[in-house]
């Protein structure tokens, strides 16, 4: 059977239109979101958690921040970190201007402080434990305390983000059959 142009345009954008929309419902019915929580799960910010620790004991909780110590102690690794907001992928921010203070995650089972130096941004999923009190330069400083069920190191290559490289030219198709997201050419800004 033969077709003629226009008809083979009409279904060739038929079935494009349709697989967009079978791939955006597919993403809208997800029941679960990016950080394994269910949809409906409220977080509980860090915020809260600093105002009040004792009412949030034994509830899971995910911050993200930037290394200042590790130390290996008798009852675990304890981490002490300066928080940082979270990003919609659970990674912490750069910008340490908007630390709303510091919190301290104990790792139960080995881990080495080595791998885990001052300076390394992670992102620590664990249960409230209520609070510790640690001396922080001349004064006495009330951390919230996770127990660690998770723990995740940012490297450089994660923390940013990708470029994306655009082909110079409009390549060789250009007219109703033109794409954006494949050029045979090798030329690349």
């Amino acid at each position: 059977m033969r077709l003629c142009y226009n008809e083979a345009m009409r279904r060739s954008w038929s079935i494009y239109l349709f697989s967009g929309f079978v791939a955006l419902s597919g993403c809208a019915t997800s029941e679960h979101q990016a950080d394994g929580l269910p949809s409906g799960t409220p977080q509980i910010s860090y915020a809260q958690v600093k105002s009040t620790p004792e009412s949030y004991n034994g509830q899971s909780v995910t911050f993200g921040g930037k290394v200042l110590g590790a130390r290996r102690l008798k009852e675990g690794t304890r981490i002490e970190i300066l928080q940082l907001p979270l990003t919609s992928s659970l990674q912490p921010t750069m910008d340490l201007s908007r630390s709303e203070g510091r919190f301290v995650a104990l790792q139960k089972s080995f881990l080495d402080p080595a791998t885990i130096p001052p300076g390394t941004f992670l992102t620590v999923t664990g249960e409230l434990a209520g609070t510790i009190v640690l001396p922080l330069d001349e004064t006495e400083y009330t951390y919230p305390l996770i127990h660690i069920t998770n723990l995740r190191v940012f490297t450089e290559d994660d923390r940013d983000p990708p470029r994306i490289r655009r082909p110079i030219g409009p390549g060789p198709y250009w007219g109703p059959y033109w794409s954006p997201y494949w050029h045979p050419w090798p030329y690349y800004w």
